[in-house]
């Protein structure tokens, strides 16, 4: 299903309009009653403004520590819809106490109002994700996840934007609080159109213990350590994000010397570019979640946070200059076309993360694995501040260099997580194979199961043959390889991240044949699929050889059905062994192939000879280049 027809769903969008309207309110409510503390109530309080900022900026942040793993707890114990329409219930409370607030002036009261509405945003957090998969089907989960980050984003910008137009009115209290009543309203009748969802069965029924709740999620999520380092990559972009966010104000002001509408504009930039970064993932990703768009998004994060360094101007203007007059500075469009890519590929980077975490997790933790990633966020967040006063006050570097900074601590932690995941770097070069030199076009991989165990039976061309039915199969696949291969250098770590099986001739290593067929028996027997090339061996000719009866002892040991595919169209290309020999620069450098499947056989009715005939009437196709 396309993105628009998953946004157009009756199934996703009353939940997609909820979520962007409380963002929306959310960043209203902050932002219109920051500009009021910071303006026309700057005397109102009896501490300084400063202080009244960051007490401020950490009242709408604590909760998010405190509540987020309870809040999991509480969204994998109770319905789903059931809890957002309760929370939308309470952020009309909350509103209509912050409205009547704003109208009395009562700012102690707001800025608990403040802590409140942080509170009520940490519990809608896990239950905003764990929902997804309930309400769309594993095809559509990228597109949602991207409609979503998209929608919060642009959510924010609209929110913050109107938020502090309206302090600029008369009678500006009385509006703030009618908007934000408004909205809250409309949020909550938007809830009551999303689809009731089943319970996820919990293991422990809910109560309130958030340091213990704390405790286990966290637990949670290191005894996944995929997921772990999944979080740890999402957190990081919020650490850059609000690194970005936080020093726009001062860096408009001492570097750009802009005012209010240029920063302005730079939020807008950063934002767009991120919803436009978000859509742009669905669209390169197919049907699937794609992992090989992370590390393409986590390169553009650091070229663009580069780019920024050198695009700033080392002088700022003598006055101040408004949006028009920056536009005209020859570094004006420049900067926004940056900000715009930096969030460009931050979509690209985080919008996968997020639907991997969906994927993956348990569906019983699924909200409580959402929780410690808020947590983890929200921590990071505050080491990002803590990293602007340790870079900008005490070593005293200029806010340009603290953008190279930040861009070149982005590849120390791009190494550091693809190392210890290599399955990310392995898609990536997947992607890049199925994108680049070879244009797969698939046909009857509807047949392959969408669940259960199954082995997939190909001919063998190329020593790209794994790589692009990886490419193209929706599920993971662990393939059985011919183990001189799979112990390469440095290839050798990304065959043991995709879990591929080493195998041998039973003459030259025993005990290696024999842990192949019992490590494929495991993995069928744990519902995956498995894919053999039972010809052993690369065609020499193009021609398909015989197949060795491997996987008559496979079925005899786990009777699961059987989908015969054939790759076709790669015969003659740069991994084939036509001509030359494989890795020479002859034939074809780049190739239209497709791999096609046929209908499920049952393990009964499964022989060798049988499957050979099967990929040979499949491989006789029109792209067979015998």
């Amino acid at each position: 299903m396309s993105g628009l027809k998953v946004m157009a769903s009756k199934r996703f969008l009353p939940f997609f309009l909820t979520q962007a309207l409380g963002a929306f309110n959310d960043n209203v409510f902050k932002n219109a009653l920051m500009l009021i503390l910071a303006f026309t109530a700057a005397n109102a309080l009896p501490w300084p403004i400063d202080v009244t900022m960051n007490v401020a900026a950490g009242l709408f942040i604590l909760p998010f520590l405190l509540f987020s793993a309870t809040a999991g707890a509480l969204a994998d114990a109770r319905c789903k819809t059931t809890l957002i329409r309760a929370l939308k219930l309470i952020e009309i409370g909350l509103m209509l106490a912050a409205a009547i607030a704003f109208y009395f002036q009562q700012y102690l009261l707001l800025l608990g109002l403040l802590f409140l509405m942080g509170s009520q945003s940490a519990f809608f957090g896990p239950v905003k994700y764990a929902i997804l998969p309930q309400l769309l089907t594993d095809k559509e989960l990228l597109a949602g996840n991207a409609w979503v980050e998209m929608g919060t984003f642009v959510a924010i910008l609209l929110g913050t934007v109107l938020g502090g137009l309206i302090v600029g009115f008369s009678q500006a209290p009385l509006w703030i609080g009618i908007v934000i009543m408004l909205f809250s309203v409309l949020g909550y009748v938007v809830s009551r159109h999303i689809p009731k969802v089943g319970k996820v069965a919990s293991a422990q029924k809910f109560r309130f213990a958030p340091w213990q709740q704390t405790k286990t999620a966290i637990s949670i999520s290191y005894s996944n350590r995929n997921l772990y380092l999944s979080i740890m990559a999402i957190s990081w972009f919020w650490f850059l994000g609000a690194s970005y966010l936080t020093q726009f104000p001062n860096f408009t002001k001492t570097v750009l010397g802009g005012d209010n509408t240029v920063v302005t504009a730079l939020l807008v930039a950063f934002s767009v570019g991120v919803g436009i970064g978000s859509m742009l993932c669905e669209r390169l990703s197919g049907d699937k979640v794609e992992l090989g768009i992370v590390p393409i998004g986590s390169m553009g994060l650091t070229i663009f946070g580069i780019a920024l360094y050198f695009s700033s101007p080392s002088i700022a203007p003598t006055s101040v200059v408004n949006l028009s007059q920056f536009l005209a500075t020859a570094h004006g469009w420049w900067l926004l076309i940056t900000l715009s890519l930096i969030g460009v590929f931050g979509g690209l980077f985080i919008v996968p993360l997020y639907a991997l975490l969906q994927q993956r997790a348990e569906p019983q933790q699924r909200a409580r694995v959402i929780a410690a990633n808020n947590i983890f966020n929200a921590l990071f967040m505050v080491a990002s501040a803590v990293a602007g006063i340790v870079f900008l006050s005490v070593l005293q570097i200029s806010i340009s260099e603290y953008f190279l900074v930040l861009a070149l601590m982005n590849i120390a932690v791009a190494v550091y997580v693809y190392y210890q995941m290599p399955e990310f770097v392995l898609r990536f070069v997947i992607y890049l194979l199925s994108h680049s030199m070879y244009r797969v076009q698939k046909k009857g991989l509807e047949h392959i199961p969408e669940q259960g165990a199954a082995v997939l039976v190909a001919n063998h061309i190329s020593y790209v043959d794994a790589l692009l039915i990886a490419g193209a199969v929706r599920r993971p696949v662990r393939f059985v390889m011919e183990k001189a291969i799979y112990d390469l250098p440095v290839a050798h770590k990304l065959f043991k991240a995709a879990k591929t099986i080493p195998i041998c001739s039973k003459q030259r290593n025993e005990q290696v044949h024999e842990a192949a067929f019992a490590m494929i028996k495991q993995e069928l027997a744990e519902g995956n699929l498995v894919c053999i090339f039972p010809e052993g061996r690369l065609t020499k000719d193009g021609a398909i050889d015989s197949f060795r009866p491997g996987i008559e002892r496979i079925l005899a040991e786990s009777p699961v059905p059987v989908v015969p595919m054939a790759l076709k169209g790669l015969w003659g290309s740069f991994f084939s062994h036509q001509g030359n020999g494989a890795f020479k620069f002859k034939g074809r450098f780049w190739s239209v192939i497709e791999l096609e499947a046929s209908q499920i056989i049952p393990a009964c009715a499964v022989t060798a000879d049988g499957l050979e005939q099967k990929v040979k009437q499949l491989y006789s196709g029109p792209l067979d280049n015998n």
